[in-house]
């Protein structure tokens, strides 16, 4: 193949529909930080699992909220990985300005840059729906865990009704234009996304976690890996 040819040629894209970059980013995280007590409660979830000095990985932590209240609680070795540049920009932003250590940086799910074996805990949170390559974003995350190690994803559920994702919307307490876009992103592209309890279960089961257990709640699900 000729290197004309090659130049031409895309790699696959990691993310599904539009990539959380520029004005899109900047948006997710002034909308998402109306939700700021979810993150501290997801936040205390975690720490609830972890021993002192544990390692803790995020995939796609976003504008990274749940990796800096995690910060806020523990001596912990913090690393959070996404694909969006400008994610990781605004995520380092902040965990300067709440005065924690986080190591964002920006990274592939499906390729990670971290040894076997690095982190006694995963935590994905909002993103899973997103990724192109499901099972090998699983089989990515299982190798990156310490023996023992466990991982939690916590995403919307495939099967939730709209009215019960309006209601959670209304109560977030946007602006006016921010909800009926929020409610609209949920419609036309998140739910389309998301992936019922089955469809999980479906997928762990091709992965190299193989087992799950799957909590369901309000809105979405609530998945546990173990290795």
């Amino acid at each position: 193949m000729t290197g004309s040819k090659m130049s031409m040629m895309k790699s696959p894209k990691a993310y599904k529909g539009l990539g959380m970059d520029g004005f899109i980013a900047t948006w997710y995280a002034k909308i998402t930080q109306k939700d700021m007590e979810e993150f501290k409660n997801n936040a205390k979830l975690v720490a609830s699992q972890l021993s002192e000095g544990s390692t803790i990985l995020e995939v796609a932590p976003g504008p990274g909220y749940l990796a800096i209240e995690l910060a806020k609680l523990g001596p912990y070795k913090i690393v959070g990985l996404d694909i969006s540049k400008k994610f990781v920009e605004i995520a380092q932003m902040k965990a300067q300005d709440a005065g924690v250590v986080v190591d964002f940086r920006q990274g592939n799910v499906a390729e990670m840059p971290f040894a076997e074996g690095t982190f006694d805990f995963i935590i994905c949170k909002s993103a899973f729906k997103n990724f192109a390559e499901p099972i090998v974003a699983l089989d990515e995350m299982y190798r990156v865990l310490k023996d023992g190690g466990k991982a939690l994803i916590l995403d919307l559920r495939g099967d939730v009704a709209e009215e019960t994702v309006n209601n959670y919307v209304d109560n977030l307490g946007l602006s006016k234009v921010n909800t009926l876009m929020t409610k609209w992103t949920f419609k036309f592209m998140l739910i389309k996304r998301a992936y019922t309890k089955k469809q999980f279960e479906a997928l762990v089961a091709q992965s190299k976690f193989s087992k799950s257990n799957i909590q369901e709640n309000q809105i979405g699900l609530e998945i546990w890996l173990e290795k």
